[in-house]
């Protein structure tokens, strides 16, 4: 059974990550994204403390880049759930030398609705400044408010948000981060990279069906950062160990 399955060539490719051949993985121009994320779910697993991974996109849009979670994987999240999301979301931005400065979505604004889906964003927010209290986090908030200052100072004078822009957006649902997602790539034009999964303890990427050669590109170069990332130990002498080196340095 075992051999079967590694004929599919996005099992036999999750299961050389593993093994270290190499170093990131990039699939889905032709399959559909569950079928990429579960071998990568089974075969490499998550990162030690992650119990869900998360999808990312990155916008380039007039205001700057946009980070946009979760636009991919998780339907509807729990407080809890989103909360992690959001700290995932936070460490992957840093990684891009950015100070995240993150507005948590919904239709309401801190605490004007009592609605189940405004208090899970509300509670998200709280455990998220109870794991890392240093992180600038504020919501629930409406998305023009997270964009206008001015509201946003005669309104919620309190709020962290006040000093600089938003550069990330956190989603109560996947509908959500997936509509606004698609509205500002095709509506707002702005180019973008992604979906960057989030979460998993090695480097794998998927492209969206036929993908652009830049789009590929693009998510090449975020896999590559993401490897170097991740990569704790030496690596030239990871690469003396590799069959690879071996093979092409034989005398």
């Amino acid at each position: 059974e075992a051999y079967k399955v590694m004929k599919d060539r996005i099992h036999f490719g999750c299961m050389m990550l593993e093994t270290g051949e190499v170093d990131c993985m990039i699939s889905g121009l032709s399959r559909n994204y569950p079928e990429t994320i579960k071998p990568a779910i089974e075969i490499i697993g998550t990162e030690p403390g992650v119990k869900k991974i998360a999808g990312m996109y990155l916008l380039f849009t007039r205001r700057g880049p946009l980070f946009l979670a979760d636009t991919t994987v998780n339907f509807n999240p729990t407080s809890e759930e989103l909360a992690d999301i959001t700290l995932m979301v936070a460490k992957e931005v840093r990684h891009f030398n950015i100070t995240p400065r993150v507005a948590m979505l919904s239709y309401s604004n801190f605490g004007s609705s009592d609605s189940p889906e405004a208090k899970l964003v509300r509670q998200a927010r709280e455990i998220v400044k109870q794991k890392d209290n240093s992180l600038i986090c504020d919501g629930e908030i409406q998305g023009i408010l997270a964009f206008n200052k001015e509201i946003l100072k005669d309104n919620y004078p309190f709020t962290e948000l006040l000093n600089g822009e938003v550069n990330t957006l956190i989603f109560p649902n996947l509908a959500a981060g997936n509509i606004a997602y698609n509205l500002l790539q095709e509506v707002g034009g702005a180019d973008s990279i992604g979906p960057i999964l989030l979460g998993l303890n090695k480097p794998v990427h998927v492209l969206q069906l036929g993908s652009s050669v830049r789009s590929i590109f693009n998510m090449c170069v975020i896999a590559v950062v993401d490897a170097q990332s991740k990569t704790k130990s030496n690596t030239p002498e990871e690469v003396k160990k590799s069959r690879w080196w071996k093979r092409n340095t034989k005398s």
